[in-house]
């Protein structure tokens, strides 16, 4: 059984050009070849959205995407109840 191997990779982010863009809709669409997400801030006291930014990738990276997405959800769901961190 082959292990995969984790690389550490360092970010840097410039926080003057890379917001933290808040959602509260997330519109998708597939095909055969991959995923868009459309995501998006309803506008207060309208029936409007605003997409804030789009995300495409192949069918591939969704599949990873959302398995990474579960691990971490899983992983720090008892945070959430608790309070803190588990070591």
């Amino acid at each position: 059984m082959a292990q995969e191997q984790k690389r550490e990779i360092s970010l840097n982010i410039n926080l003057d050009t890379t917001p933290i863009l808040y959602t509260d809709n997330i519109l998708l669409s597939t095909n055969e070849d991959g995923l868009t997400m459309d995501v998006g801030q309803k506008l207060i006291g309208t029936n409007q959205m605003r997409i804030v930014t789009r995300i495409g990738m192949s069918r591939d990276h969704a599949k990873k995407f959302l398995h990474e997405l579960g691990k971490l959800l899983a992983l720090t769901e008892g945070q959430r109840q608790t309070g803190k961190k588990d070591n």
